[in-house]
């Protein structure tokens, strides 16, 4: 039998503070531009959080306005209120 914790980005929002956090730390590129890759890939392979959790942490930091996600899906941008985390 084998135990496990409950993941620590199972609350959603616990999970887009997180990935506000790598949002934050990359240094936007032209436009205000962050790649996606560089938010989701610390997020997925460095913090061993599940494409799902993933998911639903992108849509909540989207729909509290800290992200704009482009239509392409290749980049997100940093809003004010997501810049405002950290202040």
């Amino acid at each position: 039998m084998k135990f496990t914790s409950e993941s620590p980005y199972s609350d959603p929002e616990k999970a887009a503070r997180r990935l506000m956090e790598h949002a934050q730390a990359f240094e936007p590129i032209q436009d205000n531009r962050i790649y996606i890759e560089k938010i989701n890939g610390p997020f997925l392979f460095g913090d061993k959080a599940t494409p799902a959790q993933y998911s639903a942490c992108l849509k909540y930091a989207i729909d509290k306005g800290w992200l704009v996600l482009h239509e392409s899906g290749t980049f997100v941008k940093l809003t004010q209120a997501g810049s405002d985390l950290f202040a």
